[in-house]
């Protein structure tokens, strides 16, 4: 691929700023696609473009909300920063995400869903995303050092915000661990993938688990991120203190980890139905 100057001067704007790798990839693939899409540099279209092509990902493109806001995020830094443009601010708006309830699995779901991975690797993998509540790609990018089994702590470089912590490894998962590196062998990356030096990607990890998930009969739309999610409800739900849970996620604000509490059956089932109080109700009909 073809490096333009105004590309490369962007590349640079956000190494400046110590954009996360992950981040400035898909910052120039957003305004990559927004360039494809008028046939133009960037530098050359204004605010009237960036309306059409929001309108454009919105009506017909029927993108996620997320790929839209990143979308925004790409043209904000690339025209306030990069081109220097007075007008982004007031020009490119962000949309307004709806909240969903997260999706999460039992422990028997769980287990149901580990025992259908078959390929050791991806059992291992999907395993340290519930045991530890690790991000997909933060999972991905995982090396063989980052598993210290002296202090029982995975380390997870360079993060969401590169930001780099510690979340702890469980004994279960240690053994784990230790029976398939003894299968195969990583030398670098924790799970390669076919292409030298190169982790496994996305698209692998999906396939295999939408594979298990059909194989499970599990009818949820099992995904990574619902790894995470579950990680997060069951802690909450054994009664660790949600700070901890905020620390071992990584978020910033403890609102972003609260959402966890709207899920979770100790806080659902906090308080009895106000139907138990009701001494003379009807007994409901013997079954047939």
């Amino acid at each position: 691929m073809t490096v333009t100057p105004l590309r490369q001067r962007m590349i640079e704007d956000m190494r400046v700023r110590n954009l996360s790798a992950n981040t400035i990839a898909v910052y120039i693939d957003a305004v990559a696609k927004f360039a494809k899409f008028f046939h133009k540099s960037p530098d050359l279209l204004g605010p009237e473009e960036i309306r059409t092509y929001q309108v454009y990902l919105v009506q017909q493109k029927k993108v996620s909300w997320s790929v839209f806001n990143i979308a925004v995020s790409a043209l904000k830094f690339l025209y306030a920063i990069t081109l220097a443009r007075d007008w982004v601010v007031q020009n490119i708006p962000y949309a307004k995400k709806p909240r969903t309830k997260p999706i999460i699995l039992s422990l028997e779901e769980i287990c149901k869903f580990l025992e259908a991975l078959s390929n050791l690797k991806y059992r291992v993998l999907v395993m340290i995303a519930y045991a530890t509540g690790l991000r997909h790609s933060e999972v991905l990018n995982l090396r063989v050092p980052d598993i210290d089994s002296n202090r029982m702590v995975i380390r997870v470089e360079s993060g969401k915000g590169n930001k780099d912590r510690y979340v702890p490894l469980s004994p279960t998962l240690l053994a784990w661990l230790r029976a398939y590196w003894k299968i195969a062998r990583p030398a670098s990356y924790l799970f390669p993938g076919r292409v030298p030096g190169r982790p496994l990607t996305r698209r692998s990890v999906c396939h295999a688990i939408y594979r298990a998930r059909r194989a499970s009969g599990i009818s949820k739309a099992v995904t990574m991120r619902m790894m995470r999610h579950s990680f997060a409800t069951h802690l909450l739900e054994s009664g660790t203190n949600i700070r901890i849970i905020q620390a071992l996620l990584g978020h910033r604000s403890l609102n972003t980890t609260a959402i966890y509490t709207t899920v979770s059956n100790a806080t659902i089932n906090a308080a009895p139905s106000p139907l138990e109080s009701l001494a003379n109700l009807p007994q409901p009909p013997a079954l047939p």
